[in-house]
Order: structure tokens, then sequence, then C-alpha cells
């Protein structure tokens, strides 16, 4: 799909003097587009779907060059195309002639991976048109995909021999993620890539790298400094034969790994510094994964809240001292009203309310939901604000996420069901998306925060 068109101009205004067009990185949903002109100017590319009536994207602007080069995002498969490029120089602005392209089909490996309908009478909100949905493939070859309401595929990054395990959008508009191999647990590698929604990689660290010596797992973000925070897993080597273990035995736990873009430790937090494996009665069936820590976020004030799958709490850590602030959960010291009885958590994080919201996997009662609570760290006391229920034919024991898309709808995921859903606070069902792949969580991104390479779709 190369193109290679010339114009040539004399004295005047600056013009475009070639143009090549093609796949960018063998991506079918990027064209990429390099233009050289006659002289330094500012330019972009316009283009739009024959089926549009000339409803127009634009690209980036390159500005102040003779060499130029676009990728086109806003891309739909099997569609005819035109496009024309504006230069912009000396105060004049010139339009070249309008080509033309047709996008390729979606290889076979990505087509019918998502099925999503609304239910009858339901109009969805706005706010969950107004963005597209984060999913990872966990297993080789790795995708990780945006997709919209309608579950098409808008957006799409594959790599060969690895398998996205955990991905998050950054304050950076980037994509985070922890990459592993399939005999690698669900959530757990040991590489660490960045992308922009170019595609282009930014950052790859590999274990062994600096200080990058233990496997991570469920999470990887980036703090206010750039820095990457990730959960670990954090051996101990420990005397455990007053409770019929082994004199020097190993067990498995969590910590907090926090790096710089080079792989320099910054800081470290270990569960064991907290608690003692010993007073664990269960510590003999639970020590190869003592804990299992399965999400780790950021409270408003800058403090670590992070979620245990075994022990089903939610804590806050101090984030310079390492102190534990507060446990949520049972056996914990904030004090639960009787309905906020949750059993296992997963994605806990702050919502924009300012509440602690998580997915309850609910495997003591088999039937999932989501809570929104109110945290009062004065009083160790907490409110319900929202909880509802799923539906018992998509519970969902292990892993899941659940975030705000507004004041009266979640988007909540199960994962294990290959399910994502739109929910209101009454947990009846307004939307389902049937998912080919096991996604750990489905994000939600709006197109503010990626454009301009991604807009709403004109048709």
């Amino acid at each position: 799909m190369l193109i290679a068109t010339v114009l040539t101009g004399c004295g005047g205004p600056v013009l475009v003097k070639e143009i090549h067009l093609g796949l960018y990185k063998n991506n079918d949903l990027k064209i990429g587009i390099d233009v050289t002109t006659t002289g330094k100017a500012d330019v972009y590319a316009e283009y739009w779907a024959d089926s549009s009536a000339g409803k127009k994207y634009t690209s980036v602007v390159s500005k102040n060059a003779d060499t130029h080069s676009f990728v086109l995002c806003n891309i739909t498969p099997n569609t005819a195309y035109s496009y024309d490029i504006v230069v912009a120089a000396n105060g004049k602005k010139t339009v070249s002639k309008v080509y033309t392209f047709k996008s390729h089909e979606l290889p076979m490996f990505l087509q019918d991976q998502f099925n999503a309908k609304t239910a009858d009478k339901t109009i969805l909100p706005a706010e969950f048109k107004d963005g597209l949905m984060l999913i990872n493939k966990r297993y080789a070859p790795g995708v990780a995909y945006l997709v919209d309401y309608k579950g098409h595929i808008r957006w799409y990054h594959m790599i060969d021999r690895l398998g996205f395990k955990v991905i998050n959008f950054t304050k950076d508009n980037t994509l985070l993620s922890i990459l592993g191999r399939n005999d690698e647990p669900t959530s757990y590698g040991s590489e660490i890539l960045e992308i922009n929604l170019l595609g282009d990689t930014l950052l790859h660290l590999t274990k062994g790298q600096g200080d990058f010596k233990q496997t991570i797992h469920h999470e990887i973000l980036k703090n206010d400094k750039g820095q990457l925070v990730t959960i670990v897993v954090d051996q101990k080597i420990m005397d455990l034969t007053s409770i019929g273990g082994l004199k020097k035995d190993t067990v498995n736990g969590d910590g907090i790994l926090v790096m710089d873009i080079k792989g320099r430790q910054v800081y470290k937090w270990s569960v064991f510094d907290v608690m003692d494996p010993l007073k664990d009665k269960k510590l003999l069936k639970t020590k190869k994964d003592w804990m299992h820590a399965n999400s780790l976020n950021y409270d408003t004030d800058g403090n670590y809240l992070m979620s245990f799958y075994n022990n089903g709490q939610i804590w806050k850590i101090d984030a310079k001292t390492g102190k534990v602030i507060y446990k949520f959960g049972k056996g914990g010291d904030i004090a639960m009203p009787a309905e906020c009885n949750f059993t296992q958590a997963h994605a806990a994080h702050v919502n924009a309310k300012g509440e602690l919201m998580f997915f309850d996997n609910g495997v003591e009662k088999h039937q999932s939901g989501v809570f929104a609570m109110k945290i009062d760290e004065q009083h160790k006391s907490s409110k319900i604000a929202t909880h509802f229920q799923l539906p018992k034919q998509i519970f969902n024991g292990r892993m899941g996420s659940a975030y705000m898309i507004n004041d009266t709808t979640t988007l909540v995921c199960c994962s294990k069901r290959h399910i994502v859903v739109l929910v209101n606070n009454k947990g009846v069902l307004q939307w389902t998306m049937e998912t080919s792949v096991p996604t750990y969580r489905a994000g939600f991104i709006g197109f503010k925060q990626l454009d301009p390479y991604l807009k709403p779709s004109i048709n």
C-alpha cells in the first residue's frame, strides 16, 4: 500500500513536492504519510471516509520543516478514504489536490473479537459513547485494544512473543503495561513496556535490568514524577518449624517497588515490614502466595491503596513511611456497615466522587457486585455510597474491575465470564459486550484524552 506522487512548483508559495503513503508499522488501523515540500512550512493532512459526506479529520501539524510525517489513526477497516495536504508558509495557505486510498480489512485474528448489545428501550449515556474501552489479551501474541461502545476495534497494538498481562492509560496519554510469557501466571510478568498512541516504544525494561530483579504483577502505574510504580513478589526465608514447616522455608509476599525509567530503585515497601506471617494460622497453605495483592492505586492525598485477595482487605499505606494507615475489610480496623459484606476485591481506586470504589468478587455468596464507600479515616468508620449486585449468571470469582462512567452508570468487567457490562446503580444491565479474550480489566478513556490521535467516529 505504497503510493508516491510528485508535485512541483517554481517560485511562489511553498508546495507539496512528494507524498508517500502506506501502513504505519504494519498496523491496519494506522496510515503513515511522508511529505516533502519545496520549502519550510507548517503542514498537516486532512482525511475523510468517502461515505462521511466530506466530514474531515485532521492530523497533527508538522511545523517549520520541509520533511513531514503523519500517522492517521481514525481509520475504519475496508473503507475508501480521500485526503489532501495543507501547506502554510509566508502567510499563504495552499491545499494539494485530493488523493485516495482504501484501508485494509482487519486480519482474521482481529475480526469478531467483540460482540456488543444494548438492552431494549435503553438510551446509552453520552459519556459512554464519548470514549473507548481499554482491553488487553494476556497471552501471546499479546494485543492491546481500544474498543468503542459498538464493539468496533478503533485501535490496536500487537506484540508477538508475550502477552499484555496488565495495561493502564497514563496521565501522559501513554499506555503502560506489564508483559509476560504464556507460562507466567495470569497477571504476572517480567517486562515493562510503555508506548504512545502511535504505537512507538517510549520505554522498555526487562527483569534483570538495574534494580528490576523481582517478578512484577497485577499493577503498573506512573506517579507524578514519571516514575514506575508496580507490585512485586517479595520472598522471605523463615523458620516455620513452630507451625510444622521447614527451618528455612520460603514465604511469598508482596511489595511495592518504585523505579525510575532506567530501572533504578527509588522506593520499596514490603508486607513483611508491617505484618508477621507467623500470625496467619493458614500460612502453611498460603505461603506460596501469602497475601496475593491484586491492585495498587493512589488515594487523593498521594498515599497508596492496595487490595489483597487472600485476606479480603484493602489497605491504605503511607507512601513515605510505609506505615499502614488503615485496613478495610473483614478483620480490618475500619468499621463497616453490615451490608458491606464483600468477599475479595479487585481494582480498588478512588472514583470521581472521592469514594473508595472496587469490584466485589463475591466468592462466598457466589454473586459479584460493586461497592463505592465513604471512608472516615479519623473516626475509623465507613458508609456505603453505592452498592449493587450483578446478575448471578455473570458471577466472576477472580479478577474483574468497575469504573464509573457517570453518576448513574458503571462499566464492569467480568473477566472469567468474557463479558464487559454497563450497569446502572440498581444493578440492571444497560449494555453488554462479549469478548473473545478474558481481559483482566476494562478501563475507559475519554476522547479528550485520546485527542488528537483518536476522535469520535464521524459515521
